[in-house]
């Protein structure tokens, strides 16, 4: 990537036969980006403040009470990669996002009962909705791996059914 960018500077041509490939994300630096999104999504709304409607701040909340644990439980169990980039998603796009736009607003639009509160408070209920059925997601996970490995178990050491003839 750098290579591009020196040679769209000087005007070199991209080296024929190499590709540059993105690196691929790994389940660890999903995780690390999303622990740290959620971080500096947490110091925002604490330093928004007076700008937010209590009951925005009220789900924001609530949707960090869901996202920490998942968080830590993710990266104690694992989860699907797809899991990891949704949790990212949700930190460090879907909640962000809005709530810049939201505090971008003048003070009037902002109150409790304004149009763009009670659209905000849709979003974020969808969104915490969404983050409660990937809990759900990741432990229904878990349990199914659970018993996947107790039925291996079972198999590999129950006694044998088979018996000997005329015995």
């Amino acid at each position: 990537m750098i290579g591009k960018f020196m040679g769209s500077l000087f005007g070199a041509a991209p080296v024929p036969g190499i590709a540059e490939q993105a690196p691929e994300p790994t389940a660890d630096a999903e995780l690390t980006q999303a622990a740290a999104s959620l971080d500096n999504l947490r110091s925002a709304i604490r330093r928004a403040g007076a700008e937010l409607p209590t009951s925005v701040s009220s789900q924001l909340r609530q949707i960090d009470d869901v996202l920490r644990p998942l968080l830590s439980h993710m990266a104690e169990q694992g989860a699907s990669m797809e899991q990891q980039v949704l949790l990212n998603s949700i930190v460090c796009s879907y909640i962000p996002d809005p709530l810049r736009t939201y505090l971008a607003l003048p003070e009037s639009a902002r109150t409790e009962e304004s149009g763009p509160t009670r659209l905000l408070a849709e979003q974020f209920t969808t969104l915490e909705e969404i983050a409660r059925d990937l809990a759900n997601q990741v432990r229904i996970g878990a349990i199914a791996e659970l018993s996947t490995h107790g039925r291996f178990l079972e198999d590999k050491f129950a006694p044998s059914t088979l018996r000997l003839e005329g015995r």
